[in-house]
């Protein structure tokens, strides 16, 4: 499973501008409703919220991995965000966390969420300039292709 192949361009918010947990996840919730992805946010944002108090989804390395299921999505929803200052999202190596993937996904199809972290979580490990790369890209089509190059980089 690829990321780049589960990211559309219009998935990619640039300018998170929220700098606690709670704010960033609000914001990335909203850009779903904006978006047409998603239609109770309420909803979702409570289950993300819920997630986290379970334990960080920020893996290190500016990087965090927010997910949820929400009933009635036919396909899972991935989204990319970015903070150049940094959100505090209580991460394991105690540093901000500047890029965000948010996985939403249906109860009905446990597997395709687990395939899609998994994915997400073996790119960020084995990419390890990754983040940074991210950041310095200047638009969401930029961003997109160096997703795939890492990707295909890293072969399967």
């Amino acid at each position: 499973m690829k990321l780049y192949n589960l990211l559309n361009e219009d998935m990619i918010l640039f300018s998170l501008a929220g700098r606690t947990r709670d704010e960033a996840l609000r914001e990335m919730v909203e850009f779903l409703k904006k978006n047409g992805r998603i239609t109770k946010e309420k909803d979702l944002l409570e289950k993300l919220l819920q997630r986290e108090k379970l334990g960080s989804t920020a893996i290190g390395d500016g990087v965090a991995i927010p997910h949820g299921k929400v009933k009635g999505l036919k396909n899972p929803v991935v989204m990319a965000a970015i903070s150049r200052p940094g959100v505090d999202f209580d991460s394991l190596d105690g540093n901000p966390t500047n890029v965000f993937f948010l996985v939403i996904s249906s109860p009905d199809n446990p597997s395709i969420n687990l395939q899609i972290l998994a994915a997400i979580a073996q790119l960020v490990r084995k990419s390890t300039a990754l983040p940074q790369k991210l950041m310095k890209a200047p638009d969401a089509k930029t961003l997109l292709e160096i997703l795939r190059k890492e990707e295909e980089a890293l072969g399967d």
